[in-house]
């Protein structure tokens, strides 16, 4: 990620949250306006607030006291009205892009320290990463899958399995929709989908990504070719991708594309090793997850990865194998 994408970032979220702050005051001036009783509580307020302050110069704390109960008493009534239903949300409060960050791009983390927040990685991985490796998720979700491109045929010599296409499919979105519901529960496994080209497997992949997305999760894509060109080109020089692989490793969704595309090698193989074993060890205490999408059959898998990374697949991954027809 480069200095520059966060920078121009930056300055659309404070344009973004400039105009958020800016459309809030205007229409909450004007529901004041059409509403005379939160006027006067204001004006009230204003006073209260001034007269208090000279109470405490006078050092008069008797008074001072009697004119905050006052205050905050009228504070609460203030608070219950605009808390009911009838006021519209836009008057509440301001329509932030991000109501996590208030459009700032940054949160307080667990140290109390400012970090970068979700929606601004997200962002900047879309920019400098996924570009548009990642579908129409408008309409690709799970609400718009059609099982009638499955069929209901049942032969298990055909299919090697015992169960029809259309029924195969229906467990692999109950595995899909159960992976997005339990996500951060370490013991819910990744994902491995297999088959064909045309079966639906980047559907899910988009489906999961657009679910963990409006959680606030942040989804890389990557496909294996291009991931693994741009590690090795980093391990040997040839460019500066370090910034790559520090996401690779700590993006909360990552989702490998077209496994077995790439011109394989001893390096590659290595690197997809540490890759796959350092999200299974939950990098810094944060639960991490990854979808794997291949035209691989398992035993290819095994034929080309050798058996250290097919442990790793069969051991911590729900094994999908896609078949229509």
């Amino acid at each position: 990620m480069s200095n520059s994408t966060l920078n121009n970032l930056l300055k659309d979220y404070e344009k973004k949250k400039y105009t958020a702050e800016l459309n809030y005051e205007k229409d909450k001036s004007a529901f004041y306006t059409s509403h005379p009783e939160l006027s006067e509580i204001n004006d009230k307020l204003g006073k209260l607030a001034l007269d208090i302050s000279k109470a405490v110069l006078k050092m008069d704390s008797e008074l001072a006291d009697n004119l905050k109960k006052e205050f905050y008493k009228l504070k609460k009534k203030k608070e219950d009205i605009l808390k009911s239903s009838d006021v519209p949300q836009n008057v509440k409060e301001p329509n932030y892009e991000c109501s996590i960050c208030k459009d700032t791009g940054f949160i307080i983390d667990i140290t109390g320290k400012n970090s970068l927040c979700n929606c601004i990685r997200q962002k900047m991985f879309d920019i400098d990463f996924n570009k548009s490796n990642i579908g129409n998720l408008e309409k690709e979700n799970f609400e718009n899958f059609n099982f009638d491109l499955y069929s209901d045929e049942i032969n298990e010599q055909k299919y090697r399995a015992k169960i029809s296409p259309k029924q195969n499919i229906a467990n692999i979105k109950n595995i899909a929709v159960k992976f997005v519901e339990n996500f951060d529960n370490p013991e819910e496994k990744n994902l491995l989908f297999t088959g064909n080209t045309g079966l639906g497997k980047t559907f899910f992949s988009n489906c999961i990504a657009k679910e963990m997305l409006s959680k606030g999760k942040t989804v890389l894509y990557q496909t294996a070719p291009i991931m693994l060109d741009n590690i090795i080109d980093d391990r040997f020089g040839k460019s500066d991708y370090t910034a790559v692989y520090k996401n690779i490793i700590n993006v909360d969704l990552l989702i490998i594309d077209d496994l077995g595309a790439e011109v394989s090698n001893q390096y590659k193989i290595a690197e997809l090793f540490n890759i796959i074993n350092a999200r299974l060890l939950t990098p810094n205490g944060r639960i991490t997850k990854t979808i794997i999408s291949t035209n691989l059959s398992m035993q290819n898998i095994m034929d080309t990865y050798q058996e250290r990374i097919f442990s790793r697949l069969a051991s911590y991954y729900n094994i999908c194998r896609f078949f229509r027809r």
